[in-house]
């Protein structure tokens, strides 16, 4: 029973968990090594569409259009290093609501990395996307 003047917390719906979750993607972009991002940022931009990569961050992300047919967005080093935090906000809210399950898949993009463990962001997203894809089962 909980204390006086307290209430019972609902567990949190779907939503209101994934809203949680870009967030904590941005955040760990921001403390990422260059490498890390790069690598981050291109699992991000996996499930994007041309359209989408022209309006999303005030056309942050525009550049990133292949010159010829369109394949898959891919970003370099430089690209990479020349986002923000609060770009990368916007395209994994973004992604959130697209394609969640690419979110889900960022602990195996990162595989092998000190990134999850070596600070609190990565660590509260893995156990974060670990809760998240557990209540969608």
């Amino acid at each position: 029973m909980p204390a006086q003047g307290l209430q019972a917390v609902p567990p949190p719906d779907d939503n209101v968990a994934a809203t949680e979750l870009a967030p904590l993607v941005a955040r760990l972009f921001a403390e990422a090594p260059p490498r890390q991002r790069v690598r981050l940022l291109n699992g991000l931009l996996r499930p994007v569409g041309p359209l989408a990569l022209v309006s999303i961050a005030a056309g942050a992300f525009a550049n990133l259009l292949p010159q010829t047919r369109w394949r898959e967005a891919s970003a370099s080093l430089d690209d990479a290093m020349r986002f923000s935090a609060g770009q990368v906000l916007e395209l994994a809210r973004y992604v959130e609501q697209k394609s969640p399950e690419s979110l889900v898949a960022l602990p195996k993009l990162l595989a092998g990395s000190p990134l999850w463990v070596g600070t609190i962001s990565g660590a509260l997203l893995l156990l974060a996307l670990q809760a998240w894809a557990q209540r969608r089962a």
